[in-house]
């Protein structure tokens, strides 16, 4: 059994993954905590592979903007990131999302992208 400092909450999530060379991929995040999620993508990442991860939350007039992820897993269960940082403002819009999912027991709503709020 895996230890985990932060509790996991499972969700799906809309997101882009951004790679160093700025292409960018969609992805659904399935499950999320503070410190990292797991998602899945058309991407194959390699362990310790650096990208920056846009979390498209509903309610939210913009993404929630990872600068720095890292790849810790990858496998048939998805990717595993670790956000490495970001900014402190979007520490606590994610704080807030996560808090939320603690007392609605896990239960993310869905918003496809093209329905959220133009920017």
């Amino acid at each position: 059994m895996v230890v985990r400092k932060f509790p996991r909450y499972p969700v799906a999530i809309s997101s882009t993954l951004v790679q160093r060379d700025k292409l960018r991929y969609n992805a659904s995040v399935k499950d999320l905590s503070l410190k990292g999620c797991r998602l899945e993508s058309v991407i194959k990442p390699f362990t310790g592979m650096q990208l920056e991860l846009l979390l498209d939350l509903s309610g939210e007039a913009t993404p929630i903007h990872i600068a720095k992820a890292t790849v810790r897993w990858t496998g048939s269960h998805g990717i595993g990131v670790e956000f490495s940082s970001m900014a402190p403002a979007e520490q606590e819009r994610l704080k807030r999302a996560v808090e939320q999912l603690s007392v609605t027991g896990g239960q993310a709503v869905i918003v496809p992208k093209e329905e959220l709020p133009k920017t």
